[in-house]
């Protein structure tokens, strides 16, 4: 699609006058409040405001501790646009762009655990701690055929239930995982990934404009380094700014 005016990207990006971002603290990779204020910060925060800039439109970052909880605010019409990664479940009800960052997901067992690679999890009896609604909680539902999956509401709250309930894996985004792995020497991180984790930017489907606005901006945030120097400045070294995509 041509975008023919402003005013239709912005009756799609902010009809109500006010850009309303969702900003997952969820995933620590790409946002985090900040210390001091509690104000969030990481990649997507910063990425949310250059969009709010370039329109010339006030930004309202709606927070959610889950990304499972992000797409559920999409029923009530609680933001506009999203940092989400792709999933062909979440794509029934949101239009993505390309992915801007690609992160691992992975799991983390106890040091002497019998579970020793990837394809040792997926067995009878295993049971695998998730974050409900997660990236890794879609896919794994579609490919684990023998372990049992418990559902937690937010990342934290599945590894703190992972520890309490004495369950086998607890699945997550790789680098958070190192990282608490690293605080813990009874735990670690298994080699390898279980999966791709694609994070894009989204809108609800329908908002054609918007969604033709948001590809070309992500594309231009990607080549100009913007991305890479937010996930530097937020010390998120693991994960990787997505290659260029074509725009349509």
């Amino acid at each position: 699609m041509t975008v023919t005016s402003m005013d239709e990207v912005l009756e799609d990006l902010a009809p109500e006058g006010t850009l309303r971002a969702a900003i997952n603290f969820g995933n620590p990779v790409l946002a985090q409040p900040d210390p001091a204020t509690g104000e969030p910060r990481g990649v997507t925060a910063e990425l949310a405001r250059e969009l709010a800039s370039r329109l010339s439109v006030p930004l309202r970052l709606v927070t959610f501790d889950a990304a499972g909880k992000v797409f559920e605010a999409l029923k009530s019409g609680a933001w506009d646009i999203a940092f989400l990664a792709i999933d062909p479940l979440r794509a029934e009800e949101i239009a993505f762009t390309a992915p801007y960052v690609i992160i691992e997901g992975s799991y983390m067992v106890r040091v002497d655990s019998p579970l020793r690679t990837i394809a040792d999890v997926d067995r009878p009896g295993v049971r695998i701690s998730v974050s409900k609604g997660s990236a890794y909680d879609l896919h794994l539902s579609r490919s684990i055929e023998h372990a049992e999956i418990v559902r937690a509401a937010t990342g934290n709250d599945a590894i703190e239930r992972f520890l309490r309930d004495k369950l086998d894996v607890a699945a997550g985004v790789k680098g958070p995982l190192l990282r608490f792995a690293d605080q813990h020497p009874e735990l670690r991180v298994m080699d390898g990934r279980f999966m791709v984790i694609e994070q894009a930017m989204g809108t609800p489907r329908g908002r054609e404009a918007g969604l033709h606005y948001l590809r070309r901006f992500l594309e231009e945030m990607k080549a100009s380094g913007v991305i890479a120097d937010g996930l530097r400045r937020s010390g998120q070294h693991d994960a990787l700014v997505a290659p260029a995509a074509p725009v349509a």
